[in-house]
């Protein structure tokens, strides 16, 4: 996984978070603690709250906080909810005029949404508490 990718920078977050999961955390906080822009965290959080798994208020006293129990945030959770795929999908709008082109592709494409499914599967067997070892 590279290290600047939006799953990274999620799970490494609400990993930090699940070991005190009443605390309120700042964008600005979160940014300065994995060495990216503030902006960057509020987009990737964002679409955290969208899910269920964050709640986020704003003002002075604002920030960011686990919507859920961190046993119940499973890494399916995070990774489903960025829509950030790490298999290729496959996937094309074109339809290949090459009968091999068009059946090799449709196999291929078939494989890859299998390695998706199990990908998901594992990510949901391990909970955002178990990464931290709590």
């Amino acid at each position: 996984m590279k290290r600047n990718s939006r799953l990274s920078l999620a799970l490494h977050t609400l990993s930090h978070m699940a070991g005190d999961p009443d605390r309120t955390r700042t964008s600005s906080d979160i940014a300065e603690h994995a060495g990216t822009n503030p902006v960057v965290v509020r987009r990737v959080l964002g679409r955290l709250r969208e899910a269920g798994l964050l709640t986020s208020e704003k003002g002075h006293a604002g920030g960011w906080r686990l919507a859920r129990v961190p046993e119940a945030i499973t890494l399916a959770d995070v990774y489903l909810a960025l829509d950030e795929r790490i298999v290729a999908s496959g996937e094309d709008a074109d339809t290949p005029a090459c009968s091999v082109e068009h059946e090799l592709h449709k196999r291929v494409s078939n494989v890859l949404q299998d390695i998706e499914r199990s990908l998901v599967q594992k990510l949901g067997e391990t909970s955002i508490s178990e990464v931290r070892g709590t």
